[in-house]
């Protein structure tokens, strides 16, 4: 075959190799006058049977494993003219009712004007043989239904909407598709994942729809305390919502206000004092509140009515208690609900294992819970007892959401929960939601590490609120004082700047690199060879970390430079592109946001859903067609589809924000400028704390000042500390 660059194509559907049917990608097997053999077409064509005339616009590519192809970005289906054709189109199995031996039935009694027979006059079908009622009603229903879809698709390809979400659409309205997509396009915002406000609104600017209309008003308004929330705010204040939705919308102030007092009155906004909040925020941030001064207010036995013998419980741990410590064990399991802080090498674990044990030694059942994956395992190896997610403790799936909840609570005495300040506001509410009166409740953490990627500051309103029991462990223990990791930590809290001095038996080290190319090329050589050949420890355990995404030393060029390096193109790993990134057997990754209905499984055979912001996974196979991924999690190994990659981002290196909770044998923390809000005191605590037994930091030592010497704290918009101190609900 002559492979030339070409941007249209005719040509009939011979054979379906593979057809997803969520996104409808294809590859096929076309029949295109001229060429010999058979022509690969592949791309998004939703439903297309066997014997289908297309003609496709697109251009020739050739992939190193299968050859010469045709990647079709757009198509528009044309009824067959030929007798063969038509027979072979109806033979397909696309139309219900009618199989090989009815199609040839069929075209032999009509030949080239079967289509029009069966589109304008169905009725004359009753004149081939045997045909029956019941058939030709099949028949009629399902040209019905694929007349449906290819008006759909035709449709909403004429206002630039991809195929693969025109096959979402259709799937979320069926044949109301054009009618509810005309009525508002806005809806495919809030209804759609993946079709956001943006892609919507430029549907609708197609469609001729005004800067002002009250439909992309309010769908803009939403879409602003969508992104203020993945800021981390629960709530805006009515005059940066007006204003930040102004400029978004581009539109008159009296227009946003006419749909903000609209969208209030609706009850699909809630206005407390000044404050606008989507509805499951505010639900979120009343319920927690009100659950948590519920348990700290209800009265329960004291355990320690009797005579508190230190020394039994020491004989127990084998751990000597500092009475700081012993203060904090007295305290959980005095109080209903208390709070443990602490930073690295201040005894939080083992202050953990002491309350641990004197909850037992009380008779109390006690549960173990931490906010991923990672952390629950580090919990589990810590304690010798098992720790789950919070989604696993509450029985989480997608279909039936939290089986654990106020009407079916947790069973137990006691919940010690890891790694608090983590926790959003959303997932806090539904924990609570499940956690009995009569329960005690034990919330550990680092006050001074960065928020949680989601919305709220629950941990740091917690402790301020001062409604909350705390303890806060602030003394480093003489063993971990040998650690220039651990001394380094509270320094940095101090304002100042760690000793950047090396030394061969440190476990920090300071490799000064201003220049960004020389940075990027120091982080590759550690990663592929130093750390692995000097100091035994492989790439896989370590985690390089950066404030940015943006930028030469942000995630984007590091992870580029990661892969190449580590897993590089060829060796037999098959890879799938998707947008700017290529994904390939054996790349580190992670997910990017909350997917409820991932579907996993277990070596064991234990299956479930979900796979969650900041969870790190390997793939471990991309099949033949490229559309189905395996990406093994820990111990579980979920399957995406292609759609689903825009889940995805490489994880060679990644943001401190997103290493929260975590701890790695070894990190690398690039020290360069970034923006102002990145360079602060919290996200180099943060990557400090993240190194088990190796810290080094690459790059800039004046930039590591600066984040050092700043306190400043982005505030984020959140209730929920007032309501705690103030018994505000409403």
């Amino acid at each position: 075959m002559n492979e030339h660059p070409a941007t249209l194509l005719r040509c009939v559907v011979e054979r379906i190799t593979y057809q997803n049917p969520e996104n409808g990608y294809s590859v096929l097997k076309v029949k295109v006058k001229g060429y010999n053999d058979l022509v690969t077409l592949v791309g998004n064509l939703l439903e297309v049977p066997v014997g289908s005339v297309l003609l496709c616009r697109g251009e020739w590519k050739v992939d190193k494993r299968y050859g010469s192809q045709f990647v079709a970005a757009t198509w528009e289906e044309t009824m067959p003219a030929t007798v063969y054709g038509i027979e072979k189109y109806l033979g397909s199995g696309l139309v219900k009712g009618i199989g090989p031996r009815f199609a040839r039935a069929i075209v032999q009694r009509f030949g080239t004007e079967t289509i029009d027979i069966i589109e304008t006059e169905i009725e004359r079908l009753y004149e081939v043989p045997n045909i029956g009622r019941k058939r030709v009603a099949k028949i009629r229903e399902s040209w019905e239904k694929q007349k449906d879809i290819k008006n759909v698709m035709l449709f909403l390809q004429g206002y630039g909407v991809s195929t693969a979400y025109a096959a979402k659409i259709y799937r979320e309205y069926g044949k109301e598709s054009i009618d509810k997509v005309r009525e508002n396009p806005y809806r495919l915002a809030d209804d759609i994942w993946g079709i956001g406000f943006k892609t919507a609104d430029g549907i609708a600017a197609k469609m001729g729809y005004e800067k002002e209309d009250p439909r992309r008003c309010r769908s803009g308004i939403l879409y602003t305390l969508g992104q203020l929330s993945d800021e981390g705010h629960v709530y805006a204040g009515e005059e940066q919502l007006v204003k930040t939705a102004g400029q978004l919308l581009e539109a008159g102030e009296t227009a946003i206000r006419d749909t903000l007092a609209g969208m209030l009155q609706a009850e699909d906004l809630i206005l407390d004092k000044d404050a606008i909040y989507l509805p499951p925020f505010y639900h979120a941030e009343c319920g927690t509140s009100r659950r948590l001064r519920d348990l700290a207010e209800s009265t329960g036995r004291s355990l320690f009515d009797g005579l508190f013998d230190p020394s039994s419980l020491t004989a127990e741990t084998g751990i000597e208690y500092d009475e700081v410590q012993l203060a904090a064990i007295r305290q959980a399991v005095t109080s209903k609900v208390m709070v443990l802080t602490g930073g690295p090498g201040t005894g939080k674990t083992t202050t953990t294992q002491g309350i641990i044990a004197a909850l037992k030694k009380a008779g109390l059942r006690v549960l173990l819970a931490a906010p991923t994956g990672r952390a629950a395992k580090r919990m589990s190896e810590a304690t010798g007892m098992e720790a789950k997610t919070i989604h696993r403790l509450l029985e989480y799936n997608p279909q039936d959401g939290y089986k654990r909840n106020d009407e079916n609570p947790l069973e137990g005495d006691a919940l010690i929960v890891d790694e608090c300040s983590m926790i959003d506001i959303l997932l806090m509410n539904n924990l609570l939601k499940a956690v009995p009166v009569g329960m005690r409740l034990v919330f550990v953490g680092d006050i001074d590490q960065l928020p949680s990627v989601g919305a709220g500051n629950v941990f740091g309103d917690l402790i301020r609120s001062e409604r909350v029991a705390t303890v806060a462990l602030k003394d480093i223990f003489r063993q971990a004082e040998q650690s220039a990791i651990v001394r380094s930590a509270p320094l940095v809290n101090e304002g100042r700047l760690p000793e950047l001095q090396n030394t061969a038996a440190s476990d920090f080290f300071f490799l000064p690199r201003r220049d960004s190319v020389r940075l990027v090329d120091t982080v590759v050589e550690l990663c592929r060879t130093r750390l692995p050949e000097k100091m035994h420890i492989p790439a896989e355990s370590i985690q390089v970390l950066t404030a940015t995404r943006k930028g030469d030393t942000g995630t984007a060029a590091l992870n580029r430079a990661l892969q190449a390096a580590l897993n590089p193109a060829g060796a037999g790993r098959r890879e799938k592109r998707f947008g700017d990134l290529v994904f390939r057997e054996g790349d580190r990754v992670m997910q990017t946001r909350n997917d409820y209905d991932v579907l996993w499984e277990r070596e064991d055979g234990t299956a479930g859903a979900g796979i969650f912001n900041g969870d790190v996974g390997k793939i471990l196979q991309i099949d033949p067609s490229g559309e189905l991924i395996s990406i093994a999690f820990d111990d579980r190994v979920a399957t995406y589809t292609a759609d689903m990659l825009a889940e995805l981002d490489m994880a060679y290196a990644m943001t401190v924000h997103k290493a929260q909770g975590s701890e790695y044998r070894a990190v690398i923390f690039v020290s360069a400028p970034a923006a102002p809000g990145l360079m602060v005191r919290g996200v180099l605590y943060t990557a400090i704390t993240r190194a088990r037994e190796l810290l080094i930091l690459v790059g800039d030592d004046v930039s590591l000042g600066k984040m050092a010497a700043n306190d400043r704290r982005t505030r984020r918009y959140s209730g929920l500390r007032w309501r705690l101190g103030n018994g505000g609900t409403a």
